[in-house]
């Protein structure tokens, strides 16, 4: 089951980490907040990171498909809001 909180959250965490990651020149920074994002979906709601990854084991969690991962994730979550 998929509350409109854990949507709300995810979407505010996800956004919030999105714009910082875009903007930042620092790659500490980005490494930082790729380890914060993959460890937030593992402990998101299972059925709410089901109805984002579209079937992807590895979203949120790939270095190399990070920017696409969180972009993908924060429109989906605006769009359930």
């Amino acid at each position: 089951m998929i509350t409109k909180d854990s949507i709300e959250t995810a979407y505010s965490f996800l956004h919030q980490k999105q714009r910082i990651y875009v903007h930042s020149t620092l790659d500490w920074q980005k490494d930082d907040i790729e380890m914060a994002i993959a460890a937030y979906a593992d402990e998101m709601s299972p059925d709410l990171y089901d109805a984002i990854c579209g079937g992807r084991t590895d979203f949120l969690r790939d270095h190399q498909h990070f920017l696409e991962d969180i972009t993908k994730a924060v429109e989906m979550l605006e769009g359930m809001l």
